[in-house]
């Protein structure tokens, strides 16, 4: 997911560094690749986002706009794996409260990385939902979606962060409709 998007941002002329727990020729420290960006994108599995937030360090988070894509799925009980941190919790929640001088934006956990970037991948209307506490970073996070060919009526501001409860609990049933789908490359229209 992580370099998907990375191929994205580099396709559009931005100057991206890709973080990773151990450097290796196409990944840099996490600190270094936080330090680097004006905006960071969480793309590691959310059972180790928060670790690996803490490898970027909150000094190199501070004042930038963090866009969490990250979703927790447990497989300890098989598959499907069981989605989200719970229904009174969200990791988007538990980033921004880890990391208070971030400016923490949930987007794009509920489609596939392929999707995530080519939006057009998918015949049709379909939707993408930001939240976050920050209206300033998510106009910043929208105008990115609108970049990487998301038209602005389809990406759907929830409000605050705890809106991510709901887009990270979405996951559950996204992983059930991937069999009448076909695959994972598909999205949901809000009709209304």
């Amino acid at each position: 997911m992580g370099t998907t998007i990375a191929a994205k941002l580099r396709e559009l002329g931005h100057d991206v560094l890709i973080g990773s727990r151990s450097a290796g020729e196409d990944a840099v420290p996490f600190a270094d690749a936080a330090a680097h960006g004006e905006l960071v994108f969480n793309c590691t599995n959310g059972n180790a986002s928060l670790q690996a937030l803490d490898s970027a360090g909150a000094e190199n988070l501070a004042g930038k706009v963090l866009v969490d894509v990250a979703n927790v799925l447990d497989f300890s009980q098989g598959r499907p794996p069981h989605a989200g941190v719970s229904i009174d919790d969200s990791l988007g929640e538990q980033i921004q409260l880890a990391f208070p001088e971030a400016r923490v934006v949930k987007a794009l956990n509920t489609v596939t990385a392929s999707v995530r970037v080519d939006p057009g991948s998918v015949p049709g209307e379909h939707d993408v939902f930001v939240c976050g506490n920050d209206e300033e970073a998510k106009a910043r996070v929208a105008e990115l979606l609108q970049s990487f060919g998301w038209p602005a009526d389809r990406i759907l501001d929830l409000g605050d962060i705890t809106a991510s409860r709901g887009t990270e609990l979405y996951l559950a049933l996204w992983l059930r409709l991937m069999g009448p789908a076909g695959g994972p490359s598909f999205n949901i229209h809000v009709a209304h």
